[in-house]
């Protein structure tokens, strides 16, 4: 790993060694993610819309057609 490990100067990780490369492979996606605008911005969007709150609430006029709510309202 790039960085240092869990036993700073000493080096090493607390992983079995069989992961190593799958998390060096993370390790390099992350760190390429991380300065990648264009994946940043998408990120940010989907956090924003989709994860983060408030989330935009959207009326399903065709879900509840048929219900006593939209009976009432319109």
């Amino acid at each position: 790993m790039k960085q240092n490990g869990r036993f700073g100067d000493y080096g090493g990780v607390f992983v079995p060694e069989i992961l190593l490369p799958a998390l060096e492979q993370l390790e390099s996606a992350f760190l390429g993610a991380s300065q990648d605008v264009i994946f940043q911005k998408e990120l940010s969007e989907l956090l924003h819309n989709y994860a983060g709150r408030p989330t935009p609430l959207y009326r399903c006029r065709n879900l509840c057609k048929d219900t006593m709510y939209n009976r009432k309202h319109h």
